[in-house]
């Protein structure tokens, strides 16, 4: 585990990137994330999307791009979209959430 400063906070981080203390999110953290992760801005889609994932990591489902696919919030084409490059590695880093299975 490692710490780095992320929007002037010091977050705890895996080996790969995630946080590992979702109380230590908040939306300053996931905008400074989608930066890092050349998303310039979260748009209310975006916003959906991570709301959604953190309550599926709450309700302990696992998640899967077919699940968001299929639930409404978006679509898979549109995840893509959103999250270039990964979008359920990329989506769930800037949600604050562990990395998916």
């Amino acid at each position: 585990m490692s710490q780095k400063e992320i929007a002037g906070k010091m977050i705890d981080l895996d080996e790969n990137g995630y946080m590992t203390d979702f109380s230590q999110w908040n939306k300053d953290i996931a905008e400074a994330l989608a930066k890092d992760n050349e998303i310039e801005t979260l748009t209310d889609k975006h916003w959906a999307v991570i709301e959604y994932l953190q309550k599926c990591h709450q309700d302990d489902v696992a998640l899967s791009i077919r699940k968001v696919g299929k639930s409404g919030v978006t679509t898979i084409k549109e995840m893509y979209e959103l999250f270039p490059g990964g979008p359920l590695k990329i989506s769930t880093l800037i949600a604050g959430i562990p990395k998916p299975a």
